[in-house]
């Protein structure tokens, strides 16, 4: 089971639409934070705090590439999520077919 901090902190990372819209555009690859900030209409300043909320999350990571800040998605913390997603299905599945189970044997006695 996935560390419920870990979870968590990547969960909250993702509840927010500029941010899934930042992962979206580094589907293609790597970007300069300008080019990432471009599209969302608002102050550099307040965008960056939305690049460090990814960065804490463990979803992105930057470096300093000259005079430009590049970032770059990391799939682990997604990998993370994926197996919290898998481990809940796999419960609901069971619960469901439980029920249908006892809804299948209450109808035929």
């Amino acid at each position: 089971m996935p560390d419920a901090h870990q979870l968590e902190t990547v969960l909250s990372a993702l509840a927010n639409p500029t941010r899934r819209g930042v992962l979206e555009a580094l589907r293609a690859g790597p970007k300069s934070v300008g080019e990432l900030a471009q599209p969302h209409d608002m102050a550099l300043p307040s965008f960056l705090q939305h690049v460090r909320t990814l960065e804490k999350s463990g979803l992105v990571v930057t470096e300093k590439q000259g005079r430009t800040r590049v970032v770059r998605s990391r799939r682990e913390p997604l990998l993370l999520l994926e197996e919290w997603l898998d481990a809940e299905r796999i419960a609901w599945e069971r619960r469901l077919n439980q029920l249908d189970d006892f809804l299948t044997r209450g109808h035929t006695s």
